[in-house]
């Protein structure tokens, strides 16, 4: 139960970064402080759900899509995310591109280095603190 909550937190963080991240570099990618947190929580769920579904269809009927599955499933989880409102604002056809390779690129980084940065503090603090 442990590690379920740890990964769940894990792709959370790895979600707003990711989100956050591509708000700052694109002008028109918008996240709106007041719909934040929907925006974050709105886009994991849909992208943990999504992306086995697309995965099983893509190998199903056709397996050249396979790489692409985490881009699909992330325009995916984006769109379904920009339906609530206050949230995220998606504008023109280079932002839906750009915005979903950037943040399928960080949220994917981030699910990757956040266990390594989050197990080098967990040693660091039990080192740090000897038991007696």
């Amino acid at each position: 139960m442990i590690r379920f909550l740890i990964r769940l937190a894990i792709f959370v963080v790895s979600s707003a970064l990711g989100l956050l991240v591509t708000s700052w570099i694109l002008d028109g990618f918008t996240i709106h402080a007041s719909g934040f947190i929907v925006a974050v929580l709105v886009f994991t769920v849909v992208q943990s759900v999504i992306a086995p579904f697309v995965a099983t269809m893509a190998r199903r009927y056709a397996s050249a899509f396979l790489g692409g599955v985490g881009l699909i499933a992330t325009a995916l989880a984006l769109f379904i995310a920009q339906l609530f409102p206050g949230g995220l604002t998606l504008s023109g056809v280079s932002t839906w591109v750009l915005g979903t390779l950037l943040v399928w690129l960080i949220s994917a980084l981030g699910t990757f280095l956040l266990p390594f940065w989050w197990l080098r503090e967990k040693r660091r603090s039990r080192t740090a603190s000897p038991e007696a």
